[in-house]
């Protein structure tokens, strides 16, 4: 009986010792581990930063200029992989030649430019020498074979549109394959058999992190792969890594990033490579206060992306938990470009206190755009939030009028003319030598021959040009949506047309 116990005693602390020395092994090999910090990635996209891409209105061309200064590296492979409809050559650059394969695809909407930025500041970072991060490439180069395309749908990009020039959605092509393009990634995704996809994307700036109003300025996702929302091998080592993303990112970013809808679409690609056995991740870049060309997000891009592919070259994304992904808040979308609160008005005769919502779209014309903005919602948006938000409780809603006696040129418009002009409740000049369809950046609305919709009443859906007064004195300006402070300097940099 004693030898049993003994025995006992003894194989029970021979498991205690395994363990340990099993835990022990797991925590040299982390340790062991390359990592960036903050500095680190700072200063990699600081010096490899794609100069040329300065705003996200960029067009294939230049974007085949760029790869053919990258054809002539001995680390990076350039090779025309196909045609869009529109016969624009579409591009994949190959890195490394490690057994893990990865494919990262961009811009297969049009109109979401930002991880293709971040894309060529990658390109000038793999071809780097002689800098603290030759043992990172080294690793990436060793572990990994990377296939990049960096724009899929370029005659989207060209209009800057969301489908391509059949007007399909490439990435609800994933199933018939019915574009030339969506065939193309169909195709790849079979002659690469990638153990990880990377799908990028940029989702609308009106998604918030639940319960503030913070917009969300990267979201992420490890697609279903079936209706169930079942997690498997593939999608939870997806799960793994975007954990390790979220965690970066709050270095960066705290309190700014979310999931993405994870309802399942079987014509998606991400939910599709997530089938087809490649451990997917969806990266949508949203808002950032300040940053409407999207530089600071193109940043972060290159930091989550380089990371990410560190952990993959190493398997060091398995120390992060399924748990810790699914701890990340889905996006809510409740945010506005202009929340005005509590303003009293009058509909069909009847007295209206209520809150108004804004909106501004982006139309474009040739290679620029001009900003719309309409009346989104009225009425109770307590539960709502803007970029703009402020509390009107004393004010009132005021009609707005074109002044009639026209102005020679638009030189003759200086902020202070603006301003009188303003104050007088006056949302539109007639400049008679202005030049119609030509772009400005003032804060009113210029008139040729064309007219400005005004409003007695508020209604929803309309133009959103009005003005706000308390005590008698118009103190607010809504000019095309933008809400302006007569009180303060006038904002010079607005995006509207001449009618």
């Amino acid at each position: 009986m004693n030898k049993r116990i003994r025995l006992t005693e003894i194989s029970s602390m021979m498991k205690i010792i395994f363990f340990l020395i099993f835990i022990i092994s797991v925590n040299t090999i982390f340790a062991q581990t390359m990592n960036l910090n903050k500095n680190d990635f700072n200063e990699a996209h600081s010096l490899y930063r794609e100069s040329t891409l300065t705003s996200r209105r960029f067009k294939h061309a230049q974007v085949v200029d760029l790869i053919k200064k990258h054809q002539a590296s001995q680390d990076l492979q350039v090779k025309q992989i196909g045609q869009s409809v529109q016969k624009r050559a579409i591009y994949e650059l190959t890195y490394g030649a490690g057994n893990k394969k990865v494919m990262l695809w961009s811009q297969m909407h049009g109109d979401e430019p930002t991880a293709t930025m971040a894309l060529f500041d990658l390109f000038n970072f793999l071809e780097g020498k002689n800098d603290q991060f030759d043992s990172l490439r080294s690793l990436l180069k060793s572990h990994l074979t990377i296939h990049f395309i960096p724009m899929l749908n370029p005659d989207g990009a060209e209009v800057y549109t969301r489908r391509n020039a059949q007007q399909i959605d490439l990435n609800r092509d994933a199933r018939d394959t019915a574009t030339p393009e969506g065939k193309l990634l169909r195709q790849q995704a079979a002659l690469i058999k990638p153990q990880f996809g990377f799908n990028l994307h940029d989702q609308n700036i009106y998604y918030n992190v639940p319960g503030t109003k913070t917009p969300v300025t990267i979201s992420l996702l490890a697609p279903a792969y079936n209706w169930e929302r079942d997690i498997n091998e593939v999608r939870g080592n997806a799960m793994k890594i975007i954990a390790g993303m979220h965690q970066l990112l709050q270095d960066y970013i705290p309190g700014a990033v979310a999931k993405y809808d994870d309802e399942h679409s079987p014509r998606a690609f991400g939910d599709s490579f997530q089938k087809w056995g490649a451990s997917t991740i969806l990266i949508e870049s949203g808002a950032f206060a300040g940053d409407p060309e999207k530089q600071q997000i193109r940043k972060l891009n290159f930091i989550v992306i380089l990371n990410a592919l560190m952990q993959i070259a190493q398997d060091s994304y398995q120390q992060f938990s399924i748990s810790a992904y699914q701890q990340i808040p889905f996006n809510a979308s409740q945010l506005h470009d202009v929340i005005l609160r509590r303003v009293s008005t009058v509909s069909k005769g009847l007295p209206l206190k209520v809150d108004i919502a804004i909106r501004r779209d982006e139309i474009t014309v040739n290679d620029d755009y001009y900003v719309k903005g309409y009346v989104e919602d009225i009425g109770d948006l307590h539960d709502f939030y803007g970029y703009d938000d402020v509390d009107l409780s004393d004010f009132e809603w005021v009609e707005a009028h074109v002044y009639e006696s026209p102005f020679e040129h638009l030189s003759d418009l200086n902020p202070s003319t603006i301003r009188a002009l303003l104050k007088q409740g006056y949302a539109a000049v007639r400049v008679d030598k202005a030049q119609i369809n030509t772009l400005h950046n003032l804060p009113i609305h210029i008139l040729t021959t064309g007219k400005l919709q005004t409003y007695n009443s508020l209604s929803l859906g309309q133009e959103a040009n009005f003005f706000l007064k308390k005590n008698n004195e118009i103190q607010y300006a809504v000019i095309n949506g933008y809400l302006i402070d007569l009180n303060q300097e006038l904002p010079l940099n607005m995006k509207q047309i001449v009618r």
